[in-house]
């Protein structure tokens, strides 16, 4: 039966879950080809751990993908294990029934996204349904459960996700986004609930939300595939594989507990990361990249470590990831960064201010632009769009770092280049920095670094900053666009008494000739069309 759909359909038909649109960013659907990986990676780790053997031989282990979209995960299970168990069950019928039953299961994010899931793996949008493939279902779920469920509201905000209450305290009619899978406290409890009996899984395998609207407070978005991650851990499978974003890295809003734990966990044995996103899902930009992972329960260990990058793939390197508080993508770059740690000098990021440093938001206005200041002002450096312009402000204004207006100091973009590198790989990293007279202020699309006592020594820090080694350091910690002060950590401060190149820098840290052409594969020359 499914072989026989299989072998008349695949090949002069398109796969209909490559073809579908995604739902959203935050809610996106994956590609069969990498879902396959991902089951790839899982076998192999299943025959290390198991003398060699075959999972898809195996009638007893258990599957969950307990954030369905697509259903292509159960889809692709189902596919393997009705060849791996032919042997096992001759009759195809049988075979099929017991997968569908006792093997696979799944947990829909939406109504729509349960009945395209059941669409997937039985054929019917309904368990009982006419055409479904599954015959030993009492209901028209089956094994891929959903149902409605509420937020739980303490003070605006969900108690489970965070979710803001005015955005998502809504009517029946519209989707609550409260997913089942993390909105509870006790998650073996709530697959009891679902699925009845032990439902102990062998493997949670799937692609969560990635982020939830107005989480952060307000309308900005926050991330919670964190939340899912943590939660199926807590479930205790001997395995598990999730591709989530790969910002968690070096940033994303909230997710230093996170990183830590996860870059702590010698249960992480796996760990492929795609620096463009869109090489995994064409479609969609997802800025810092996508990565999957595989945690294996009873296999603690090194992690093998690939990275793909402008068409090439680096690795496998086996690895411990928390070898920083930070996870550096390229072992190549972990290599140079030990070079430069291991002179022990004080971290730039001293010298650089937090967000907003005079207390001015990106669109103030109150200022005349193109002007000089007179008495009572002070020079104002913003941005209009993505033109940089210069203006006059009342001094008066200021009520925050007033000890850095009337000193000589760096202004630092906020803003660096591209969400996502092009295709040549070459990134500029940091915008050219804007040289701060005493007297001067900005907007907060900029950072500050200083004070510095002279303009020889802003103009020292100006070039220093321009130099490729110290732009190539600040991207092993920047994620996405935006470069924060923390991103500064591993920039060294040199003295402040002449103009620094590369060469200069390439010395002093033992920087060799392989090492030096690797960084300047990565990062290009600041000139002075750069702003």
């Amino acid at each position: 039966m499914i072989e026989q759909v299989s072998f008349t359909l695949r090949g002069r038909n398109p796969d209909v879950l490559t073809c579908i649109a995604n739902l959203s960013n935050d809610e996106v659907f994956t590609p069969p080809e990498f879902a396959n990986r991902m089951l790839d990676t899982l076998a192999e780790a299943w025959a290390a751990d198991n003398d060699g053997a075959n999972i898809w031989a195996n009638s007893s282990v258990r599957f969950l993908d307990p954030f369905a979209k697509s259903g292509v995960f159960l889809r692709e299970v189902t596919s393997r294990l009705t060849k791996g168990l032919a042997t096992e069950m001759p009759n195809l019928d049988e075979r099929v029934d017991h997968i569908l039953t006792k093997q696979v299961f799944g947990i829909g994010i939406t109504y729509l996204t349960s009945l395209l899931t059941r669409r997937s793996v039985y054929c019917s949008k309904h368990a009982q349904g006419k055409h479904s493939i599954a015959k030993g279902f009492a209901n028209d779920a089956g094994n891929i459960w959903f149902e409605r469920i509420e937020h739980t509201w303490i003070d605006g905000k969900c108690n489970y996700c965070g979710a803001n209450q005015n955005i998502f305290d809504r009517g029946v009619g519209l989707e609550s986004h409260a997913y089942a899978f993390i909105h509870t406290d006790n998650i073996k409890t709530r697959m009891t609930e679902l699925f009845g009996g032990d439902m102990q899984f062998d493997v949670i395998i799937g692609n969560p939300p990635y982020q939830m609207t107005g989480g952060g407070g307000g309308t900005n978005d926050s991330p919670i595939y964190d939340l899912f991650v943590r939660q199926a851990m807590r479930m205790e499978p001997r395995f598990l594989s999730m591709v989530i974003p790969s910002r968690w890295m070096a940033g994303g809003r909230g997710l230093g507990e996170f990183r830590a734990e996860f870059l702590g966990d010698r249960r992480v044995r796996t760990l492929v990361d795609y620096e463009n996103a869109k090489d995994v899902f064409p479609t969609v930009g997802i800025g810092g990249g996508i990565c999957y992972f595989l945690w294996d329960r009873d296999n603690a260990g090194l992690c093998a470590c690939v990275y793909h990058r402008n068409g090439m793939s680096i690795g496998p390197n086996t690895r411990a990831l928390d070898e920083f508080d930070v996870f550096v993508r390229d072992k190549r770059a972990v290599d140079i960064l030990h070079k430069i740690v291991a002179a022990g000098e004080r971290p730039f990021e001293e010298l650089v201010s937090g967000d907003t440093p005079f207390g001015l938001a990106t669109n103030f206005s109150d200022y005349a632009q193109n002007v000089a200041p007179s008495r009572g002002q002070v020079r104002l450096y913003a941005n209009v769009g993505t033109t940089r312009v210069r203006g006059a402000m009342a001094r008066k204004t200021i009520n925050k770092n007033s000890h850095l207006i009337d000193v000589w100091k760096l202004f630092l973009p906020v803003a660096g280049s591209g969400r996502e590198r092009e295709r040549s790989g070459v990134d500029l990293v940091l915008s050219p920095p804007i040289l701060g007279e005493p007297g001067s202020v900005c907007t907060q699309t900029y950072l500050v670094a200083g004070p510095l006592s002279s303009k020889v020594e802003a103009e020292s820090v100006e070039s220093y900053l321009q130099t490729r080694l110290v732009r190539f350091l600040i991207s092993l910690r920047k994620p996405a666009q935006h470069v924060f002060s923390g991103m500064y950590r591993w920039v060294p401060i040199q003295p402040w008494d002449r103009t620094w190149t590369d060469a200069d820098l390439y010395k002093k840290y033992g920087i060799t000739k392989i090492e030096i052409a690797f960084i300047e594969s990565l990062i290009r020359p600041m000139g002075e069309g750069d702003e």
